[in-house]
């Protein structure tokens, strides 16, 4: 079973009061201090995964390159609604246009050989379990390109809080500990600070060297 890790640091500093009848603790007082690093992770079934899909096509001219990779990035485009994924599920995360060449070592010299064009999407699958038959798919429909998957929470929320309340639990007990070998009755927090991974965001979209008078038009 797929699972998504969600882990949370919190750095906590607690000052031991240095009577147990104080009301209030500055930072200031003369009790010590402890500063504690707390590292929690919880999981949780994922219910979102990213691919990523692309189509590299190579051609003597520019304008070729980019309608070959055009019609080709389309039929993988149109695979992909066809499994039932919405539009806006499907992003276009690269567009690249390159001048290829070989070196010819006789010569020591550049030859030129042409234009390659490679076109990427990322693509957000909501159903888990068909994300292999996804995949397999994206190759039938011409994808020369995969990357992936990637597991994540759409609302990782509820992740976050049990990790969280669970840094603090572990902190406060430590702390406490602490406070009691060296003879002091309890503590309370000055600060927090807390760090959290597993939240992975889709990738921001770009494109560059994008400019053809190709028939059809590059799918974006």
């Amino acid at each position: 079973m797929i699972r998504t890790r969600l882990a949370l640091a919190a750095a906590a500093a607690l000052a031991i009061p240095a009577t147990a009848s104080a009301q209030q603790v500055e930072i200031e007082a003369t009790g010590p201090v402890i500063e504690l690093s707390v590292f929690e992770s919880v999981t949780a079934e994922p219910d979102l995964v990213t691919i990523g899909a692309g189509v590299t096509t190579e051609a003597g001219t520019a304008v070729e390159a980019m309608r070959q990779n055009a019609a080709e990035m389309r039929a993988v485009i149109d695979r992909i609604k066809a499994l039932g994924v919405p539009e806006r599920d499907i992003q276009t995360s690269g567009i690249n246009l390159n001048a290829r060449y070989d070196y010819d070592r006789n010569t020591q010299r550049q030859i030129f050989r042409g234009y390659q064009v490679s076109n990427r999407v990322s693509v957000k699958l909501r159903e888990v379990e068909e994300t292999g038959e996804v995949l397999d798919a994206l190759v039938a429909a011409g994808a020369t390109d995969l990357s992936g998957p990637s597991f994540s929470l759409e609302d990782d929320e509820a992740a976050k809080a049990a990790a969280r309340a669970a840094a603090v639990r572990r902190a406060q007990a430590q702390a406490e500990e602490y406070a009691q070998l060296f003879g002091y009755s309890g503590v309370s927090v000055l600060a927090i600070s807390e760090s959290i991974q597993g939240h992975s965001p889709g990738p921001q979209p770009q494109m560059r060297a994008l400019a053809a008078a190709a028939d059809e038009s590059t799918p974006v």
